[in-house]
C-alpha cells in the first residue's frame, strides 16, 4: 500500500455503524484512522437488532463488510474497551490520550465458550438487554467482531478463577491484565458515540419494571432475534408463554416535557416492523398500535399501508395514560381511542413500550470543547476539526446514519487537507 496522505491519524470515537462507516471510507482513500469504541465489540446498536430497515435483513447483512473492510485494511487500527481519556494541543494537530480496558483473554491461544462450560459464575446479558444472563468468560454475541471472548474479572468468582487457571492453555488468560494507555496524534476527530434508549422505568405509569411482561422495543428486538435469549421466540417474560394478544405503545416518554420534549423519528417504523415479526411469528395473535401521530420517513410510507391491510393488526389513535397488572399477567391499558371517544376496555398479553434515542453523550461525556444542546445532542465543532455524525447530531435512521459517517470522513479529510 502507498504512504498513507497524512502522518497523524482521523480520530473516530464510537464503533457503530456511522463510526464504522466513517474509519473505512477515510482509509480506503489513503488516510491513517484510529477507531476507538468503549464496547468489547464493534457494530453498536444495529448489531443488536434483529432486522433494520430498508431491506429488513439482519446485521449480518451488511454488517460483516464492513468488518471485511476493517480487518483487511493496514490504515485502520482498532481499539475495542477503550475510552478517551484527554484529549489536548489545537486543531489539527491533537494530541489523544486513551485507556484501553483490560479484557483479560489475550489473544494468544484461541478460546472458544466449552472454556467456559464448567464456570458458576455468571453476569447480566447486556447485548440481550439484561433478559438472561451469560458466563463471567462470555463471547459478546455469534457474530462479534473482534471474535474473541471477553472475561468479566469482577463476576469472576476465586473457585472459578482457580477452574480456568487450570483447564485454560498457558497465556490464554492474564488475570492481572491492566488498563494500558496509548498516545496518538489525531488531525481530526469523528465523534459517532451513538445513542441509548430513554429508560422506560422513569415513566412509572407505564408500568415498566412493575408489571413482568410489558418489555421495551429494544427488548421485543432481542426476543425476534434467532441469537436473542428466546431463540426468536416471542414469548411473555413473566411465564414464557407466547403472547394472543400484543399492544405497542408509542412515544413511551417522547414528546412529554417530563421526559424527552423531542420525537426520535424512527420508533413508529420499529413498532410497525416489530408488529409484522409477532404476525410472522405467531400468525394468530393480534397487534394493536396506539399512537399519538404515526410518523413513517420517505418511502417507507408503503410499509404503513402494507400493515394497514392486515386485519389483525389494529391502529388506535390515543395515548396511553396508565398500565396496570390484573391476575395472570393481564395487562389493562387505561386509553381512549381518541376518533371514537370510546374507551379500550380489553386486557393485553404483552405491551411493548416504544421508548426513544437518547445520545450517548447526554450522559457520558467526552474530553472536547464540544458544543451540545439542551439534550445532548452535538451542534457545532466543525471549525476545530470535530464532526459528529449519526445519533451524535441527531436522532436518524440506519440508512441516513450511513451516509452522515461517509460525509464526516469527507469533511474531516477536507480539514485535514485545507489546513
Amino acid at each position: 500500500m502507498s504512504k498513507p496522505k497524512s502522518d497523524k491519524a482521523i480520530l473516530v470515537i464510537g464503533g457503530g455503524i456511522a463510526g464504522m462507516t466513517a474509519a473505512v471510507e477515510a482509509a480506503e482513500v489513503g488516510y491513517k484512522v484510529v477507531l476507538v469504541e468503549k464496547e468489547p465489540f464493534l457494530g453498536g446498536r444495529v448489531v443488536r437488532m434483529n432486522q433494520y430497515f430498508p431491506k429488513l435483513c439482519p446485521p449480518t447483512c451488511g454488517m460483516e463488510i464492513n468488518y471485511r473492510r476493517i480487518r483487511q485494511n493496514p490504515l485502520i487500527s482498532v481499539y475495542t474497551l477503550t475510552e478517551v481519556r484527554q484529549v489536548s494541543g489545537s486543531p489539527g494537530d491533537y494530541t489523544v490520550t486513551l485507556q484501553v480496558n483490560p479484557r483479560y483473554v489475550t489473544g494468544k491461544v484461541d478460546l472458544d465458550e466449552s472454556a467456559a462450560e464448567a464456570l458458576t459464575s455468571q453476569r447480566v446479558d447486556a447485548f440481550n438487554a439484561g433478559m438472561g444472563k451469560t458466563k463471567a468468560l462470555y463471547r459478546p454475541h455469534p457474530m462479534a467482531f473482534p471474535s474473541k471472548m471477553v472475561l468479566d474479572r469482577k463476576a469472576l468468582s476465586e473457585d472459578d478463577k482457580a477452574k480456568l487457571a487450570a483447564s485454560v492453555p498457558d497465556g490464554a488468560i492474564d488475570f492481572d491484565m491492566q488498563p494500558q494507555t496509548v498516545e496518538l496524534k489525531a488531525a481530526a476527530i469523528i465523534v459517532a458515540t451513538g445513542w441509548a434508549p430513554y429508560d422506560a422505568g422513569k415513566v412509572e405509569n407505564l408500568g415498566f419494571g412493575k408489571c413482568k411482561n410489558v418489555i421495551t422495543n429494544i427488548m421485543m428486538e432481542r426476543l425476534a432475534s434467532e441469537a436473542g435469549p428466546t431463540a426468536g421466540k416471542i414469548q411473555r417474560p413473566g411465564d414464557g408463554k407466547e403472547p394472543a394478544n400484543v399492544a405497542f405503545v408509542q412515544c413511551a416518554g417522547s414528546r412529554d416535557e417530563n421526559h424527552l420534549q423531542y420525537c426520535s423519528g424512527v420508533c413508529c417504523m420499529a413498532s410497525m416492523k416489530q408488529a409484522r415479526y409477532v404476525r410472522e411469528k405467531l400468525p394468530e395473535a393480534k397487534v394493536t398500535i396506539f399512537y399519538i401521530d404515526i410518523r413513517p420517513t420517505g418511502r417507507h410510507e408503503d410499509f404503513y399501508y402494507e400493515l394497514l391491510g392486515d386485519e389483525k393488526i389494529r391502529f388506535v389513535k390515543g395515548k396511553v395514560a396508565k398500565i396496570t397488572e390484573a391476575d395472570g399477567g393481564a395487562l389493562k391499558l387505561d386509553v381512549e381511542d381518541s376518533v371514537t371517544g370510546t374507551k379500550i376496555g380489553e386486557a393485553f398479553d404483552l405491551v411493548v413500550l416504544a421508548t426513544g434515542m437518547v445520545p450517548s453523550l447526554a450522559t457520558e461525556k467526552l474530553p472536547l470543547d464540544l458544543p451540545q444542546d439542551d439534550y445532548g445532542f452535538v451542534v457545532g465543532g466543525e471549525d476545530k476539526g470535530i464532526f459528529a455524525a449519526g445519533v451524535a447530531r441527531h436522532p436518524i435512521e440506519v440508512t441516513r446514519t450511513v451516509k452522515e459517517g461517509t460525509a464526516a470522513a469527507l469533511k474531516a479529510i477536507q480539514y485535514i487537507t485545507q489546513s
